[in-house]
């Protein structure tokens, strides 16, 4: 047992913690999810969370200890978001054909997803600050830090609110199309994708992408419109309010 410990003690300082214990969950959990036939409640990326959070708190380990290694995971987000990119030039030919809508489909829900969260953080009585960290939940995270850090909310509270709002979103999204009746045909799958990507960012587009290729296509195209929608509109919004 005390030489147990010394390897633990040993392990959990050096920076290959983080990135082996990231690795080690996200396989197992990932594997879970593939045995219980992809259902959305058990989502490899919320149970991965949660089992590094509990070892964490559970160990003592410092947050800094483990993202020290950890790091050239999230290093890689980067890349990841940019092959969403391959999906799309495969379908240029059809995005071309529906331009218009699409931008016009990706303004409306941008609008419905910041107005709604603005709504609901007046209609609770929140903090301005926490009401202005709640409109950019449903960009990407580095993305909502910066656009909240422009309109006077908490960049840190932004990011955990974006967060929150992809695991709703992946975890909930089927159960919501099926039951709206959206289709499991061509146009429904990229219906759904795009929704998905609209309101769930990258964690919304990874749970379409496991599920169906066109959704996965369309849902990579609603996060890169949300993202650049988003930073341009939104800070000029409240500029002028």
């Amino acid at each position: 047992m005390p030489k147990f410990v010394e390897l633990w003690v040993y392990l959990s300082a050096t920076p290959l913690f983080g990135l082996t214990a990231t690795l080690v969950v996200y396989v197992l959990a990932q594997a879970l999810y593939a045995r219980l036939g992809q259902a959305p409640w058990a989502n490899p990326v919320l149970w991965t969370v949660v089992c590094l959070a509990a070892t964490l708190l559970a160990t003592g380990v410092p947050y800094p200890t483990y993202f020290a290694g950890a790091q050239f995971i999230h290093f890689l987000l980067g890349p990841a978001v940019v092959a969403l990119a391959w999906p799309l030039w495969l379908r240029r030919e059809e995005l071309r054909r529906r331009w218009g809508r699409l931008l016009l489909a990706a303004l409306a829900g941008g609008i419905a997803a910041g107005g709604s969260a603005l709504l609901m953080g007046w209609a609770l009585g929140l903090p301005s600050e926490v009401t202005l960290s709640l409109v950019p939940k449903s960009v990407t995270a580095p993305v909502a830090m910066g656009i909240a850090e422009k309109i006077g909310g908490i960049p840190a509270l932004a990011a955990v609110f974006a967060v929150i709002t992809g695991l709703v979103g992946a975890l909930s999204g089927k159960y919501l199309f099926d039951a709206l009746r959206i289709p499991r045909d061509a146009s429904g799958w990229a219906a759904r994708g795009f929704a998905l990507g609209t309101v769930s960012h990258g964690l919304g587009a990874a749970r379409a992408l496991q599920i169906n290729a066109d959704a996965g296509a369309y849902a990579g195209l609603a996060l890169g419109l949300q993202v650049v929608l988003a930073s341009a509109l939104i800070p000029l919004v409240f500029r002028f309010w």
